[in-house]
């Protein structure tokens, strides 16, 4: 799979699912949410959201949404179907940690992201044109269609960036060690004494 992270991918582990029938505006809102934080309360974040006990504010895609008094004010929902989706790919960017060697509960979310992918024609069904024109076919004034989208995370540890370790149960690759200096006098010219005007 390939991501969308153009910055530096030194020590970041990622996931991602796509083709995911969900809708990606919920999906982006809810990956705003748990972006630049610990992996823990992420986790904590999705599941109440999962079970409806926290709303997630919506910044984009809020035309006509009501305001919640637990976001002070804001606008949210309680997107749930999105949230367990994302939780999924968590799991699975922290179960990468785990293979390389790493602690994810010590990681925080660095890259959250989702995009819409595909959008696919869905036609009504054949009852529907044959009670209209007593045929089948195409109904534009009943055409929908069903968009697919895909989701992209990235954990690493906070502060400057560590390697991740692909494989601890490599040895290290050994150095050749340089030969030791000689520190004998390679010309070995007898040491003579020059005379200075007094004759000494």
């Amino acid at each position: 799979m390939k991501y969308s992270y153009n910055l530096d991918r030194e020590g970041i582990v990622f996931a991602g699912a796509s083709d995911i029938n969900a809708s990606f505006k919920d999906l982006c809102c809810v990956c705003d949410s748990i972006r630049h934080k610990p992996v823990p309360d992420a986790l904590m974040i999705l599941d109440e959201t999962a079970a409806g006990k926290r709303a997630i504010e919506f910044k984009r895609h809020n035309k006509y949404m009501g305001s919640r008094h637990e976001l002070g004010g804001k606008k949210g929902r309680w997107p749930k179907k999105c949230a367990a989706i994302v939780r999924k790919v968590l799991v699975n960017a922290s179960a990468n940690a785990k293979n390389k060697g790493e602690d994810p509960e010590s990681m925080y979310i660095v890259h959250a992201a989702a995009n819409k992918t595909i959008i696919v024609p869905r036609r009504p069904p054949k009852g529907i044109r044959s009670v209209r024109t007593g045929g089948y076919g195409y109904v534009p004034s009943r055409r929908s269609d069903i968009e697919f989208a895909r989701i992209e995370m990235g954990i690493a540890y906070k502060g400057p960036k560590k390697t991740i370790n692909k494989d601890k149960n490599k040895p290290a690759p050994k150095v050749a060690k340089a030969p030791a200096a000689d520190k004998t006098n390679k010309t070995d010219k007898p040491v003579t004494k020059t005379a200075n005007k007094n004759g000494v």
